[in-house]
């Protein structure tokens, strides 16, 4: 009896040590951000915390200036155009952008800003997103990714702020 009810302690130790590393690498997800030639251009942390997921992201080979940046709604990153990811990540029914007074979707994050040597960086705080298991999840049945589009979003125009075509992209995974 001794030898079994150790035995079970162990299994469920060993049960709760699997739950709480799952949970854990849950927290953080790491994204890799392709060109539609399948060329990585930035690489993506996304940090679950109080308020929302912490996005900090690098990325290179852009051409200089504002780009649209947003979650979309699918983990698909089908070349050339990565339509696959579908529109962006909005799960309570909002309109665009950041300035709209009906919006903005869950999925729409501030202009990423590249310099003169193609490179940009930005590190923002998705407050309508979780890394968690819901609704605004972006682990869910279907995934997410992240799109660096060509042009600014405008931050009002429905549904994607006049952003223009999609540049890069990346799955966001637990894998």
């Amino acid at each position: 009896m001794h030898t079994i009810h150790a035995a079970l302690v162990a299994a469920l130790s060993l049960l709760f040590s699997l739950s709480a590393f799952s949970q854990a690498s849950a927290q953080m997800v790491e994204v890799e951000l392709l060109s539609s030639q399948g060329k990585q251009v930035g690489r993506a942390t996304l940090t679950q915390q109080q308020g929302g997921v912490r996005i900090s992201l690098e990325a290179r080979k852009l051409s200089p200036g504002p780009h649209g940046f947003h979650i979309h709604a699918v983990g698909k990153c089908d070349p050339p155009g990565f339509t696959s990811a579908a529109g962006h990540f909005n799960p309570d029914g909002k309109k665009h952008g950041l300035k709209n007074p009906a919006g903005p979707h869950a999925g729409d994050l501030p202009n990423l800003i590249a310099g003169a040597d193609g490179s940009a960086s930005i590190e923002v705080v998705a407050s309508w997103v979780t890394l968690a298991p819901g609704s605004n999840s972006l682990m869910g049945r279907e995934g997410s990714a992240l799109v660096i589009h060509a042009s600014p979003d405008d931050d009002m125009t429905d549904p994607a702020g006049n952003a223009g075509a999609r540049i890069a992209c990346g799955v966001i995974s637990s894998k």
